[in-house]
């Protein structure tokens, strides 16, 4: 049999610690795009992911055969949230800017409730979708918080950023959206039949295998030689952190909570990244930041916070006991 749920509290604390985490490490490994071409760079990532995972592809005692459709959806799993997203984020941004990226991406929560209802059957409550709302601002509010990154960023792009280009850029963010919010809805999937540790370490080997012919492709010409040790330092945490302890703080998370309400979560992306900004990159928080990080801890609030029945249920127990 598998493993049992962990209590509400605590899945609600994992879920808002992965977000975190990946909002770090996204602020915190900049120089490595610099440093490494990206596809290069994801295969290194699952590459020391997996070495770091081998102890978790083993097969449990207690979990039943993987089925075919388990199979299907561990491969989707891998290949929407890790590869596609991935190359529709990094080319979405480069024919638009990271702006309007960021708006665009704000629709991740309104996604995953939708995706959730649609293939979970997912009953999403009023307030849920309240908090998705809340999500939604918060998220866009942080993106347009930052328009001196859109003027930096406007004279490398003018001549690149034809509307005909533009145009290209949102689709493929919108498809970014889409893998994104699919990421968690089949990840809830999986969580009803294998444990956390398991998942992560089998959707990192479907990215491990997939991106291995562009790495190889790429690393025969790569001068790694003139990489710099700090660097390497970076790849490594930044491997473990994406690779390891954000997607197992995820699905352990979504074990015990609804697809609409895990989506909230990923409010606490750009917070972080905002903190991260703040405490070790020298940045300043805008009145509108300040204005999102409310915004954002209401959207958290009103999807975690227990319902009244809930309580009354609870009563009831403490009463009778």
């Amino acid at each position: 049999m598998n493993t049992p749920p962990p209590s509400r509290p605590f899945a609600y604390l994992c879920l808002a610690l992965s977000m975190s985490l990946v909002g770090s490490y996204v602020a915190l490994s900049k120089p490595l795009a610099a440093v490494l071409p990206v596809l290069l760079l994801a295969w290194m990532r699952f590459g020391i992911g997996g070495i770091a995972m081998l102890h978790w592809l083993k097969k449990p005692a207690n979990e039943p055969p993987l089925t075919p459709q388990t199979k299907r959806l561990l491969f989707l799993e891998s290949f929407l949230g890790n590869f596609l997203f991935t190359i529709c984020m990094i080319y979405g941004v480069s024919l638009t800017d990271a702006v309007s990226a960021g708006v665009t991406m704000a629709a991740i929560p309104a996604a995953v409730a939708l995706m959730g209802w649609a293939f979970l059957g997912e009953r999403v409550a009023p307030r849920t979708w309240m908090a998705v709302l809340c999500a939604v601002v918060g998220i866009a509010l942080f993106s347009l918080s930052k328009p001196e990154r859109a003027a930096h960023m406007e004279p490398a792009l003018g001549a690149k950023n034809t509307a005909n280009h533009a145009w290209w850029g949102q689709m493929l963010l919108l498809g970014a959206v889409v893998c994104e919010a699919a990421y968690t809805v089949i990840g809830k999937k999986l969580t009803g039949s294998l444990g956390p540790k398991r998942i992560t370490s089998l959707i990192n080997l479907w990215g491990f295998v997939l991106t291995t012919p562009f790495g190889l492709y790429l690393a025969l010409d790569f001068p790694f030689a003139s990489v710099g040790w700090g660097t390497w330092v970076l790849l490594l945490f930044y491997a473990l952190a994406a690779c390891m302890w954000t997607v197992w703080l995820w699905m352990t998370g979504l074990k015990a909570v609804p697809a609409a309400q895990g989506g909230v979560f990923s409010v606490m992306l750009p917070v972080s990244a905002a903190m991260v900004g703040v405490l070790f990159l020298g940045e300043a928080l805008t009145g509108m930041q300040l204005v999102a990080f409310a915004i954002a801890l209401a959207s958290v609030l009103l999807a975690t916070l227990p319902s009244r029945a809930a309580l009354r249920v609870g009563r009831r127990g403490g009463n009778a006991s």
